[in-house]
């Protein structure tokens, strides 16, 4: 059977080889693709809740561990960075160095309280988005090691990212949010922040 996705706007397209590591082969629409996805993203928190104090999100390692953990059970390549050319994100031979930099970034904002809680985590999330590491996932992963960032500087602060709806279809506040992203690639940070902050329970 062939998969046939109908990706919502801003989403990254697979390549036919990077289709191919669907380790499940009955899978045939975009819902039964993010059905499976999203209980292995389930599996994966769980895992990320329970890591060891010693676990630091950011590492290299780490953040490749994070994205296995999420989607690992479904793609093959989870937890590789990508081979390929994308819509969006940095050349393949720079997403190592930028990878690297965006954590070393967060790291020190967070060592050195550069911007409060929630300003940090929009910049982090925006950079790894930015980067985009990986074939797929990307989004997902980046708002889920954004959490984990958050949790290591202000632990009582939950965000709700999906606004009430969701990101991973076509609507407005997944409008609001690539519209955000692609402010940020300009360097204007505001619509995100906010965006972030409104998202803080």
């Amino acid at each position: 059977m062939t998969l046939e996705l109908h990706e919502p706007s801003g989403a990254t397209p697979l390549t036919p080889d990077e289709m191919l590591g669907l380790r499940a082969k009955h899978i045939t629409t975009r819902g039964e693709l993010n059905e499976l996805e999203s209980e292995n993203i389930i599996e994966g928190l769980t895992w990320l809740e329970r890591r060891p104090k010693s676990f630091d999100v950011l590492t290299d390692d780490s953040a490749r561990a994070v994205h296995k953990r999420l989607l690992g059970q479904v793609w093959d390549w989870s937890g590789v960075f990508r081979l390929t050319e994308k819509n969006i994100g940095v050349p393949v031979w720079h997403i190592s160095t930028e990878l690297r930099t965006c954590l070393d970034d967060a790291r020190f904002w967070r060592e050195k309280s550069t911007y409060d809680p929630l300003e940090a985590t929009a910049r982090f999330h925006h950079k790894l988005v930015w980067v985009h590491p990986f074939a797929n996932g990307n989004g997902r992963w980046a708002r889920i090691m954004a959490d984990a960032y958050l949790a290591t500087i202000d632990p009582d602060i939950f965000l709700d990212w999906s606004g009430g709806g969701t990101l991973t279809s076509d609507n407005d506040h997944r409008a609001q949010y690539i519209a955000g992203l692609r402010a940020a690639d300009a360097y204007e940070f505001g619509p995100l922040i906010e965006m972030v902050k409104a998202a803080a329970k």
